[in-house]
């Protein structure tokens, strides 16, 4: 690999590019609320994934794992408190406000313990 440099008045820079490693379209919800996270409050962090070309990978694999997460903290909210199909055919309105607030629950768990870190 070349390296090539332009002359800026009495110094030479080097031309140097860094690729654009942040594809939204293939991270989710989660992976670009770490990316601005990163951006706001960890900046030597997002600095570092930035310069080793590791942001995007990393903002994939906390996308994943949240997505993970969360189905299984749903999964679990709904055993726990006996929400079944039944409960939805039998009382819609009841379901529905359990599943909201189980989704509420595991989306603050997965802020706290992923993202916000």
């Amino acid at each position: 690999m070349e390296i090539t440099y332009s002359k800026v008045g009495d110094y030479y820079i080097p031309n140097l590019v860094l690729e654009n490693t942040i594809k939204n379209t293939s991270i989710g919800k989660y992976g670009k609320l770490r990316l601005k996270y990163l951006k706001q409050y960890k900046k030597e962090e997002y600095t570092i994934l930035f310069m080793d070309n590791k942001l995007q990978e990393h903002l994939e694999q906390i996308d994943k794992e949240a997505q993970k997460r969360y189905d299984i903290i749903i999964k679990q909210l709904m055993e726990k408190e006996k929400v079944t199909e039944e409960l939805k055919q039998k009382n819609q309105l009841k379901w529905v406000g359990l599943m909201n607030n189980f989704k509420n629950l595991a989306e603050e768990i997965l802020l706290k313990e992923l993202i916000y870190v």
